[in-house]
């Protein structure tokens, strides 16, 4: 089939059009700039990537015409006006920014300080956790955000088995500079980010509310988290640590069951007692791994949870997002190996 991309110019979609192009479903990836009014070719912005295409002129009706979908790697609050042609014809559309991953307007508009895409169109927006979601039927996709997918996936076990105290929820999520895109800034300018560590958007982050309403789906008791980010001195990956007091009757037993039961058939989800994981271990592929232990004295749970952001957390995800719609094997395009060492 022949697809369309809009945004291959950031970290998140110059990935997935090199994941696109070794997808054995995929003929062709038409490029396309959401601002750009005249053919540019893809080296002049992009010569790393060795692809002599070009990105051509956004223009709805021709993507529509000449592809079977099309998925939006651009900024926040883009995709809020450009996907309303897409939703009115039901154009398959996978969008890795966060316009449409809200369901509640307000909410949105409050995290990230821009209005939201009307009510209509975030009614017809299926949120693709892949993990535990289907795309398929659907032909809107929200795909998750990073810290996100690594916060929801630690924490589902526990909080779909209602183990832990709702109102207990602590997350310590580090990260590599390039979730932060390509836009420069003084935080992530290499003289301050080399050899520090830096804290950054503590408690304000904006996925922040999509991990509660995610959580809030499966407790409805789960009234907010604990939330702080740090910025790594490398370029990719994520690690979140995550904390919960256990109830009182719960056991090691319990925790190690959940986690067993949650994920023994998910791919893609590899989940250890007491084994925690490194970084180096997910990044350049679509995996996530869990480490998890109970402490008995403190009854605290601790999850840890390491993505590739770029993947993972959101080229690799919009990929299987992109099988489940579609109907293709569920690790199509994703048969990654780590960077090493």
């Amino acid at each position: 089939m022949n697809v369309g991309l809009v945004g291959v110019t950031g970290y998140s979609g110059s990935v997935l059009y090199e994941l696109l192009l070794q997808h054995p479903n995929v003929d062709s990836v038409n490029l396309y700039g959401h601002s750009q009014t005249e053919i540019k070719s893809l080296e002049s912005v992009l010569p790393q990537l060795r692809r002599r295409a070009n990105i051509l002129p956004y223009d709805p009706a021709d993507i529509m015409k000449n592809n079977q979908m099309v998925f939006f790697a651009t900024s926040a609050g883009v995709t809020t006006e450009l996907a309303k042609p897409f939703i009115d014809q039901d154009f398959p559309v996978i969008d890795l920014a966060g316009d449409f991953r809200l369901q509640a307007r307000d909410v949105y508009k409050h995290w990230y300080q821009k209005d939201a895409p009307e009510q209509k169109y975030l009614e017809k927006s299926h949120y693709g956790l892949a993990d535990f979601t289907s795309s398929k039927g659907t032909t809107y996709v929200a795909n998750p955000g990073c810290y996100a997918t690594a916060t929801i996936l630690a924490l589902a076990p526990l909080v779909k088995n209602h183990l832990i105290d709702p109102t207990s929820i602590v997350v310590d999520a580090k990260s590599g500079t390039s979730g932060a895109g390509k836009k420069l800034s003084e935080l992530t300018h290499f003289s301050q980010t080399n050899e520090n560590l830096q804290l950054y958007k503590v408690n304000h982050h904006q996925h922040i509310p999509e991990i509660v309403q995610q959580l809030k789906l499966w407790d409805k008791d789960v009234p907010y988290i604990q939330f702080t980010t740090t910025l790594l001195p490398l370029t990719r990956g994520i690690m979140a640590s995550c904390y919960a007091k256990a109830k009182p009757e719960i056991t090691e037993e319990d925790v190690r069951k959940s986690f067993q039961q949650t994920y023994s058939d998910v791919a893609f989800v590899n989940a250890a007692e007491g084994v925690f994981p490194t970084l180096k271990q997910v990044v350049g592929t679509n995996f996530c791994d869990i480490g998890y232990q109970l402490n008995p004295v403190t009854h605290q749970i601790v999850i840890v949870s390491v993505i590739d952001n770029l993947l993972k957390g959101a080229a690799g995800q919009a990929i299987q997002n992109f099988n489940q719609m579609f109907d293709y094997e569920p690790g199509a395009g994703l048969d990654l190996i780590p960077v090493l060492p």
